[in-house]
């Protein structure tokens, strides 16, 4: 089902885009070397019963997952970059984080995620520009998602950006449409054909998420059934934001700033 909401819906829709950036941007100031996954977990935990908010995750349990997740986050490491399972590991330095958060506010839903490199980057000038790219990639999806475009516009915004840099792209899993519930209909893949698919109007809530790995467009699942790897091992990462679609352009609910 795809969900067209109204402008007063919209603004209903803002707190838990605002609550899941300030959530993200608060766990990133605190993580430093040797912050334990489980750690990050909880603070997530606490903020979003402080907040009022239901989480996205802990009862989420989709086909793709050996559910329900049972956890208020997720945590992905260096080669580990879609749904990682927070458990008892601690961070070391260099290492690539992926925090990735969803929540429920008002009968709305916020999805947004982020990579970096904790500790002293020095030497991880590979990792850097990987998550810049997914960075620029996001920024061009978003410039491309506005009135009368298609999906297919914005997956090949995002697409050009990736494959530019040089990185395979994966088709399994992209972004998605959000709105009462965290995944819904339309699939926004990370590459795709301008001119082709959905066209997209005012009132429609998206979640973009670029996300790539170094040398591979392979996955593997690790033994918890849900956290995604790249299959050579290489270091991935993920950059998305929730937007809503306005007659001015794309409108960023989660916009950390």
């Amino acid at each position: 089902m795809i969900e067209i909401f109204t402008a007063a819906e919209i603004e209903r829709a803002r707190p838990a885009g605002r609550l899941v950036a300030d959530i993200l941007r608060t766990i990133h100031d605190r993580t430093t070397v040797g912050t334990n996954l489980l750690t990050i977990d909880r603070w997530a935990a606490e903020m979003i019963a402080a907040a009022g908010a239901t989480s996205c995750y802990v009862d989420y349990a989709p086909s793709f997952g050996r559910g329900p997740f049972g956890h208020y986050i997720c945590t992905a490491v260096n080669d580990a970059v879609l749904h990682g399972m927070p458990h008892d590991y601690a961070i070391r330095d260099g290492d690539l984080l992926t925090l990735d958060l969803a929540v429920i506010v008002d009968g709305f839903a916020a999805d947004s995620a982020l990579s970096v490199v904790v500790g002293d980057s020095t030497g991880h000038s590979e990792s850097l520009a990987l998550i810049e790219a997914t960075e620029r990639a996001l920024a061009a999806g978003i410039a491309a998602a506005r009135p009368d475009a298609r999906i297919g516009d914005v997956s090949h915004a995002m697409g050009t950006v990736l494959t530019e840099a040089g990185y395979p792209i994966n088709t399994e899993f992209g972004g998605h449409g959000i709105g009462g519930t965290m995944h819904q209909e339309p699939h926004v893949s990370n590459t795709g054909r301008p001119g082709r698919g959905y066209r997209l109007r005012p009132g429609l809530m998206l979640a973009l998420e670029p996300w790539a790995m170094i040398d591979t467009d392979r996955l593997v699942t690790d033994d918890d059934g849900w956290t995604l790897r790249s299959a050579t091992g290489c270091r991935t990462a993920h950059s998305e934001h929730t937007i809503a679609i306005t007659d001015a352009g794309a409108e960023i609910l989660t916009a950390r700033t």
